[in-house]
């Protein structure tokens, strides 16, 4: 173990979920998750085996962690898990959640996509009227609960932005997408499906080659369970993202107040470069909180983070059981 590996500071469980992601597979179509809601159960089936299994766990503080998407998985799946607690059917410390540049409020996220770019100097003035008339034909889309129209004018809201700024990276804003999943200028090349061009962006540029080769290698075959037929970012990843379209653009913010609400401690974070999941689109449903400690907390002055060599590396603001980190310098892998 590396001395600064964060085995040396906690027990970590890791888990593919939705079924379908990583080593995880299913048997028939109608077994993926098609919402937020299935995605959850699922996880508090393998957490009570978990907890039931590994009893020693039961007292020990456990936190979720989770980015991006899984972000919005992880606050379902802790109010699942709560709920779970308190009605005697899992034993578990549950202390915490963080949420990581996180898919809280898909229409927040887009809809500052825009102002953020264009204060970033990434758009002019024509380009941020495109951008947000892009963004805004989303927003109609989902207030007309056309929910997988919605991710798919997503998906074309994210080709504006890329033929405007010559294929900006969605992760980090100081860069461009070296991978050329944007933008499209061979008129051979076939034009991909919204949503398989998604899923390409979003996750399969994540299995390179060399990601692939080890965890399809030595890491299968250190767990020496996962079966044949199954490859780790086979084929069913993108089955995956494909059923959970209309439900891709749903926002979670009230489940954050039920936590919130339930004492659970509540962290949220954000890289300062992320395009994808702004830190705009982040306190803007942040202000769109119910919780009754929100007007304290807008009130507080954040605090500066600084290294040994005194370099502010971020912001953050606490109040009750509710934390904020404004990280600089960082893009959407935080």
């Amino acid at each position: 173990v590396r001395a600064l590996a964060q085995l040396a500071a906690a027990s970590l469980l890791f888990v593919d979920n939705p079924v379908g992601t990583g080593y995880s597979y299913v048997t028939y179509q109608d077994a993926y998750a098609r919402n937020i809601s299935t995605v959850a159960t699922d996880m508090r089936v393998l957490l009570a085996g978990f907890f039931a299994e590994a009893k020693e766990f039961q007292t020990v503080p456990f936190y979720i962690f989770s980015e991006s998407y899984g972000g919005k998985m992880a606050a379902a799946i802790s109010l699942e898990l709560l709920k779970a607690i308190n009605n005697k059917e899992i034993a578990c410390a549950f202390r915490g959640v963080a949420l990581g540049d996180s898919w809280i409020s898909p229409l927040d996220s887009v809809l500052t996509w825009g102002p953020y770019l264009h204060a970033t100097s990434l758009l002019d003035k024509p380009g941020l009227q495109l951008v947000m008339e892009a963004a805004n034909a989303v927003k109609e889309a989902y207030d007309a609960g056309q929910y997988a129209n919605a991710t798919r004018l997503w998906s074309l809201a994210e080709d504006v932005i890329s033929s405007y700024t010559n294929g900006v990276n969605f992760y980090n804003i100081l860069t461009q997408d070296s991978t050329n999943h944007y933008v499209d200028t061979s008129a051979t090349q076939p034009r991909k499906r919204p949503l398989a061009k998604l899923y390409q962006t979003h996750v399969g540029h994540l299995q390179q080659a060399e990601l692939s080769k080890l965890m399809n290698g030595a890491i299968r075959k250190k767990l020496a369970m996962i079966p044949d037929d199954v490859q780790w970012g086979g084929s069913q990843s993108e089955d995956v993202f494909s059923n959970m379209a209309a439900d891709f653009m749903k926002p979670v913010i009230g489940m954050v107040d039920e936590l919130l609400a339930s004492g659970v401690n509540v962290t949220v974070y954000n890289g300062q470069l992320d395009l994808i999941v702004d830190t705009l689109g982040q306190e803007s449903w942040v202000q769109k909180m119910k919780w009754p400690g929100l007007d304290a907390f807008n009130e507080l002055r954040w605090s500066p983070l600084s290294l040994v060599s005194s370099d502010n590396v971020a912001y953050h603001k606490s109040y009750g059981n509710f934390t904020f980190y404004w990280i600089l310098k960082a893009g959407h892998m935080v």
